[in-house]
């Protein structure tokens, strides 16, 4: 079984690595929709996989990393596609949420990624 919690952050940046003339080459942002999912079997006890809260709390630091701000300054982030922006929450993640299972990206309403991790 599988639960998320969607978080939304508004960040800038950059493409330094598309072809000249790209215009996500330009400095530009988004509203991104970042949605993180954990699977597992619901407690005997609880009858939940885990408390929502407790994955927010998880997210927290990683959020105050990214929202506002350029994510092309944070380390890691250098060429912050919306791939990369995915696996670098994973790797930053998952130690502290083992049952982590997914990580989407919504870079726009209509694009974006999701990532499962190694």
């Amino acid at each position: 079984m599988d639960i998320f919690k969607v978080f939304t952050l508004e960040a800038a940046h950059r493409l330094p690595n598309v072809p000249p003339g790209h215009k996500c080459a330009r400095l530009h942002g988004h509203s991104f929709r970042i949605e993180l999912k954990v699977s597992g079997e619901p407690g005997e006890d609880t009858g939940w996989i885990m408390d929502f809260s407790d994955l927010k709390a998880a997210f927290r630091p990683l959020y105050d990393q990214l929202d506002h701000n350029y994510l092309n300054d944070i380390p890691g982030l250098e060429n912050p596609t919306s791939e990369r922006l995915a696996m670098w929450i994973w790797d930053r993640l998952k130690p502290a949420l083992p049952l982590l299972s997914e990580v989407v990206v919504h870079e726009t309403c209509t694009s974006g990624c999701s990532y499962r991790g190694p």
